[in-house]
Parts: C-alpha cells; sequence; structure tokens
C-alpha cells in the first residue's frame, strides 16, 4: 500500500475492497494509509483513497472517512470533488446521522452550482440516490427554477451516465408555466441524437412527462414528429437494445398513439430478428394498423403465416384477427386472408384460423356466415383442445343454420368439449342427453362434471332460465389500447428507460425497499408460523365445503356428520330418479350450498335431480312454461338416466 506506482495502489486497493466483506475486522489495520493517501499530492490518489474508503461498506471504516470526505468535498480538482459527491451518497446509506450532522448533504446541494458538469451530474446523482432512500428522515431534493437552469446547463457538456441521472431528475420537476415546459423541452431535444440508447429514452420520457402539461398544439406536434427519428433508430439496434426499445415504444405507442402513426413498415419483421424481437413487433404492428395501412400489414401477416416458426405463425394469425376485430370496415378482407391460409391445409394454421374466426364471430355475428362450411371441411385438421372448443362454439351458434350439425357434433363426443346445449329442438336432445351423461358418469375432470350437473339442473328447472343463460347475448369483443390500466400507464412512463418499463410492471412490484431489499422480501416471504396458520385457515375452508364439494350428495335428510361417497351418491341418485315422484322441499338449516346457487334461476323451489322428477317434464321443450309449484308431472329425466 505504500507503493508510489498508481497501477499497483489500485490492485492493493481493489483487493481490500474484496476481502473487506469477508474480513471486516482486518481493514482497520489499513485506515492510516487511506488517511494518508487522501492528502496526497497527487489528485488522482486523493480521489482513489476516498473512493476506496466509501466501497468498503464497512462501518467501522465510516467514522474516519469523515475528515477525508469533507476535504475532498472543497478540493481544488474537479475529478476529487465528483468523486467524493459520489461518496456522500454511500455514507448516507451506511449512517445517515453522520451524513446529515457533518453537514454533507448541504454541501452536495452547494456542489449542484459546481462549474464543473461532471462534478454537477454526479451531485445530482447522490442527491436523487438520498432522495430516494427508505430512511424516514432522509433530506428531500428539491429542484427549483435555480437548480434547473444550473442542471441544464451541465446536460449537454457532461458524461452518458451524468446525463441519464439529470434527465432523471428533471423528470420530478414541476414547471410554474407553459413557457419554462416548452423551455425544457427544447433543451432536452438536442439528447434525442445521442449515441447512448438510455440517454435517448431519457429525454423521450422528459418529453412524454411534458406533453401532458403543454397546450399549444403546434408545439405538441412538433415534439411529437421529432420523437418518431431516434426510436426508429432505436429498433435498428443490436437485439438485447431493440428489445429493450420495442418495450419502451409500445408504453409510449399506448399513451400517445402518434407517435409512430407513418413508421409502420419499421416494425416488420426480419427473418434474422430473435423470437422476443418478433413477438414484441407483432403486438405493435397491430397498435399502428389503421384504414390507411391496414391492407400493407395483411399482405405482411400473411407472409409471416408461411413460415417454419410454428409459435410465430400462431401469434401472427392472432394479429390478422386482432385487425379486423380493431378496424371493422378491413374485416372482410382479414376473413378473406383467414381463409386463404384455411385452404392451405396445414393443420397448426387451420387449428389457430378457427380460433380467431370465432371471436370474429363475435365481434361480427350474422355477418360471414359462408365460411363455416370452409371451416367444416376441414374437421380433421382440428385436433386441439382450444380449437375444437372454438368450432363446438361456432356450430353452436349456428346450429339452425347448419343441416347437419348433429352430425357434426357427434365428432367431438367421444373427447367430450364442455358445451351449451344447441338451439333447436327435436334430433338434437337425444345428443345432448348423452353429452351430460357422459360428463356426469364417465368425465374424470371435476369441473366439466359438476358443470354438467349444473345444466342439468337448469334445463329441468326452468328452461327459460336457462335460455337466457346460455344463449344470451354476449359483451361485444374489443381491442383494447391499453395492455394495462390508465394509473399504471402513467406510472410507467415516469419509469421509461428503465427495468420497469422493460416489466410492464411498476418498480414497486419488485424492488424492495431497504439494502438489497430486505424489508420488502421479508413482507413477501411470510415466515413458518404464518405458513402454518395459512395451511390451517385452508384446512378449516375445506372442512367447511365438504358437503357443497359433491354436487351429487343429494340426501338432505341425513346427518351432518354422515358424508357418502361420489359412486354411492351416484347410486342413490338413479335409483331415486327411477322410484321417486314425489317433490321433498329442502330443509332450510340443511340446504346445501350449491341449491342456494342455483335458486337463483328460478322461483320454483329448485331440489336436486333426484328430487325434482315430477319438474323435468320436457327439459327440450323451449316453449313450455313451467306450473305452478306443488303441480305433478311427467317425468321425463329417466331416459338421460336409462
Amino acid at each position: 500500500m505504500q507503493t508510489e506506482d498508481l497501477e499497483q495502489k489500485k490492485l492493493v486497493y481493489l483487493y481490500l475492497m474484496n476481502y473487506a466483506k469477508t474480513q471486516p475486522e482486518l481493514v482497520i489495520l489499513a485506515v492510516n494509509t487511506f488517511v494518508k493517501d487522501a492528502s496526497d499530492p497527487n489528485p488522482l490518489v486523493r480521489a482513489l483513497s476516498i473512493r476506496t474508503m466509501g466501497c468498503l461498506r464497512a462501518e467501522k471504516i465510516i467514522d474516519y472517512l469523515s475528515d477525508p470526505l469533507a476535504a475532498g468535498l472543497q478540493d481544488d480538482n474537479p475529478y476529487v470533488r465528483k468523486t467524493a459527491a459520489l461518496c456522500v451518497a454511500k455514507m448516507y446509506d451506511l449512517k445517515p446521522s453522520l451524513a446529515i450532522d457533518r453537514g454533507f448533504v448541504e454541501t452536495l446541494q452547494e456542489l449542484v452550482g459546481d462549474p464543473n458538469p461532471t462534478v454537477v451530474a454526479n451531485a445530482v446523482t447522490a442527491l436523487t440516490d438520498i432522495h430516494n432512500s427508505p430512511h424516514p428522515d432522509s433530506p428531500g431534493f428539491i429542484i427549483d427554477r435555480d437548480i434547473l437552469n444550473k442542471i441544464l446547463v451541465a446536460l449537454n457538456e457532461c458524461t452518458e451516465w451524468g446525463r441519464i441521472s439529470i434527465l432523471s431528475a428533471l423528470c420530478r420537476y414541476t414547471p410554474t408555466e407553459e413557457k419554462e415546459t416548452e423551455y425544457i423541452c427544447e433543451r432536452v431535444l438536442p439528447q434525442f441524437q445521442h449515441a447512448n440508447g438510455s440517454v435517448v429514452l431519457s429525454a423521450i420520457k422528459v418529453v412524454m412527462i411534458n406533453l401532458q402539461r403543454l397546450q399549444r398544439e403546434d408545439f405538441i406536434r412538433q415534439l411529437v414528429r421529432k420523437m418518431a427519428p431516434p426510436l426508429v433508430t432505436l429498433v435498428a439496434s443490436e437485439p438485447e437494445v431493440q428489445w429493450v426499445a420495442l418495450r419502451n415504444i409500445n408504453l409510449i405507442l399506448q399513451a400517445r398513439p402518434d407517435v409512430l402513426s407513418s413508421e409502420l413498415r419499421v416494425f416488420f419483421c426480419k427473418y434474422s430478428d430473435a423470437q422476443y424481437n418478433k413477438v414484441e413487433k407483432l403486438d405493435i404492428l397491430v397498435k399502428l394498423a389503421n384504414e390507411n395501412n391496414v391492407d400493407t400489414l395483411l399482405n405482411e401477416l400473411k407472409e409471416y403465416a408461411s413460415e417454419v416458426d410454428v409459435d410465430f405463425v400462431r401469434r401472427s394469425i392472432r394479429a390478422i384477427g386482432r385487425c379486423a376485430i380493431k378496424i371493422e370496415d378491413a374485416a372482410e378482407r382479414c376473413v378473406q386472408v383467414l381463409v386463404d391460409l384455411i385452404n392451405t391445409k396445414v393443420s397448426y394454421v387451420v387449428q389457430e384460423a378457427v380460433i380467431v374466426i370465432k371471436d370474429i364471430f363475435r365481434k361480427y355475428p350474422h355477418s360471414y356466415e359462408a365460411i363455416i362450411p370452409t371451416l367444416c371441411e376441414n374437421l380433421e385438421e382440428i385436433d386441439e383442445p382450444e380449437s375444437k372448443a372454438s368450432l363446438i362454439w361456432i356450430l353452436g351458434e349456428n346450429a339452425e343454420k347448419i343441416v347437419n350439425v348433429e352430425e357434426l357434433l357427434e365428432t367431438y363426443l367421444d373427447s367430450f368439449i364442455e358445451d351449451s346445449y344447441p338451439k333447436p329442438e327435436g334430433p338434437s336432445q337425444s345428443l345432448v342427453q348423452r353429452v351430460l351423461t357422459t360428463a356426469t358418469s364417465d368425465c374424470d375432470n371435476s369441473d366439466v362434471r359438476d358443470r354438467a350437473f349444473i345444466y342439468w339442473r337448469l334445463l329441468s328447472t326452468d328452461t327459460g332460465a336457462a335460455r337466457s343463460i346460455t344463449i344470451a347475448d354476449r359483451p361485444p369483443i374489443v381491442i383494447p389500447n391499453l395492455t394495462v390500466s390508465r394509473a399504471i400507464l402513467e406510472e410507467l412512463v415516469q419509469e421509461i428507460s428503465s427495468l420497469a418499463a422493460a416489466y410492464h410492471k411498476p418498480a414497486s412490484t419488485f424492488v424492495g425497499k431497504g439494502r438489497l431489499g430486505i424489508e420488502s422480501i421479508k413482507k413477501i416471504n411470510p415466515n413458518e408460523e404464518n405458513e402454518n396458520i395459512s395451511k390451517q385457515k385452508a384446512l378449516n375452508t375445506v372442512a367447511q365445503g365438504v358437503k357443497a364439494e359433491n354436487l351429487l350428495d343429494l340426501d338432505e335428510d341425513a346427518s351432518p356428520s354422515t358424508t357418502q361417497s361420489p359412486q354411492e351418491s351416484f347410486n342413490s341418485f338413479t335409483a331415486n330418479t327411477a322410484t321417486s315422484n314425489i317433490n321433498h322441499a329442502p330443509s332450510p338449516a340443511q340446504s346445501n350450498p350449491v341449491d342456494d346457487l342455483l335458486g337463483l334461476f328460478g322461483n320454483a323451489t329448485v331440489s336436486s335431480p333426484s328430487q325434482s322428477v315430477g319438474a323435468n317434464n320436457d327439459i327440450f321443450d323451449m316453449t313450455t312454461t313451467n306450473n305452478t309449484q306443488g303441480q305433478n308431472k311427467n317425468s321425463g329425466l329417466e331416459d338421460l338416466l336409462f
């Protein structure tokens, strides 16, 4: 450490910084050398000594750092001053009271007016770090008009890191008048030409925040027009930088859709693009789609659908459907492109197209029914659950217009996908009976089985309610302009060029408070005692809901302590259905929670299937109204079981 060779001294100091974490008690032995070097005639040695003492992160060293740091903040050499400025933030993190009592924070605020731009930038960085500190008595970094002018002067002359710090600080300043807002934007605009992408995004963030405070439409249009070229340049960067730029552009387009309205071709995917960049570009292309460029976009998406990457092809087809839903005038052209893709007979293309067409039918009912025969011709190509469910939904919604709909639906009965009953009566009744029987007796999926029993009870109790529920008008499908809520979007705009903008999540959701976020980590990860309490609560919840868990447990008169297995309950259900003709009203004190839920479907008392035989006249007679309560009816439910 006593060497005069600066390179050797740097190596020794690096060695000390590394081992100070594991052996802090030995670091105290080097304090005298640090203090001596802090008064060395060479400014590089003085700065090296102060920086090393600040990086040791040992509380025993902090008290010895005070005097060298105070001298460094007043040093004649700007290199020493800028190094000392950052050490104040390090001292504040370890011992805030010492940094405040010695007046280091006030000295930092004075350094904001330093004639050297690098010193100004480091002072702003340190003050911002102290301002964001989790300590309760942290002094705030208040930017007034005087400080604003000083940091704007230093903006164009400091390093890349310094520019980012100053631009981030500018985001916290609230102008008092519109002219001041325009002045800030004009001073920031030259940063759009910087070679560093982070500086460019930070400058765009400042402009985006101040756009909300401007009233002059001509000035706003001028700023928006100048934001496009730097964003386009970022898209041509390396793949990793390009992904970060695309994620930020996605947020910018949600806040200001007009920024890149004429730059659609910039986001066309190249064959050599990374997969993660292709995904982001597709999302941006849909956001930029409008009546003027949709034809160009559809031709490009159609080309993407012929590539070898299956996942990219599926996403491209999905983008075509989103364009159809977003732009009504282009829906017919989108459907024609989808039909052309279906005619290629490529399995995964056909299946994704069916899923997309289902959403188009929901958006534009009764508009493109002519393509249903084309879909039916490709039944053999459809073998994935989601595409099967989509086609079954299309057939069910348009059943009255398809002659052989029952035959088509029977194709999928063996692999049963839950579906509401078809609208027409007559021959389809037996198909629905088979579906319900299969779902309740042969299906192992509890969700499907429970849904089938709900439909069964609903059909046998009140067909009018069944019709209003299963074939009611559905809410229209829309393509939201925002992928996050408006409040979160405003927060994310404040975080452009940071990790929060790349994640599309507020920083508070993944960054903890305090050193290394220890305090937040402790809150997120409960201790063992809390885990045991949670487990006990879960067990109690399951125990309380055991009666509602099995829809076949229909013995209303049984003791609460008596339970039946699912098989015994089903046997009891079939036996009661075949022999019982009497409706038993359930006792209010022993009512099943499922009965209470299903009781919402009508005014008549709703009982379990085994107890409502007299109310099951013709469960598929959509025109028959329910008789008054207590009137005997002919049972038709036996046909569904035997």
